[in-house]
């Protein structure tokens, strides 16, 4: 695994020990950034499961401004600790050990909002796409022009809206699939 573009390009991340995380491949995350727009002019970016912390450091890589990982595997933590040390990315980074649910609430709580969400559990853990997308949107944890990129398996069709979050691309590679959502405005009524 690698940095594919930007500040880091072609940096190393090591990877999580053991089997219990699946890491985004090099192939998945080009394709993936190159939907979402491939540079970033700040903002803050979520990566909620976030394992080696692959999403946020690309993220950070290519423009945004803060990344806030979460993860609930002490393994996980510590690479994402070792992967934005090793690239200086320290300073832009905040990483929790947490509850996917609770820590939403926690960053509430401090009135963060994000510009861009990786949302990538356990696959079994299907019912977590729809709790999780409809709790940033209650929180107010997404900036009116938020996107959230969801990745699962390519047999889980995810719905086409959770709110005001309305998916305008998927794309499949493999077993593996994404959906990006992106925030759209309130409906008015008439």
């Amino acid at each position: 695994m690698r940095v594919i573009s930007g500040d880091c390009k072609g940096r190393r991340l090591k990877a999580v020990p053991g089997t219990s995380t699946r890491p985004t491949t090099d192939k998945v995350k080009e394709s993936m950034f190159n939907i979402i727009g491939p540079y970033f002019d700040g903002g803050w970016a979520l990566d909620l499961f976030a394992g080696t912390g692959g999403l946020g450091i690309e993220a950070l890589s290519r423009g945004i401004d803060k990344a806030v990982f979460l993860d609930t595997d002490h393994k996980a933590v510590a690479t994402i600790r070792e992967n934005v040390s090793t690239l200086g990315l320290t300073e832009r980074s905040e990483i929790y050990k947490n509850d996917a649910r609770r820590a939403l609430d926690q960053l509430a709580g401090r009135g963060l909002q994000f510009e861009l969400v990786f949302l990538d559990p356990p696959y079994k853990l299907v019912n977590y796409y729809e709790e999780l997308i409809s709790k940033l949107q209650t929180l107010n944890l997404l900036t009116e022009r938020a996107y959230i990129v969801a990745e699962h398996s390519a047999d889980v069709e995810l719905q086409g809206a959770y709110g005001r979050a309305k998916r305008w691309r998927h794309a499949e590679y493999g077993e593996i699939a994404i959906s990006f959502y992106e925030i759209t405005e309130m409906e008015t009524e008439a």
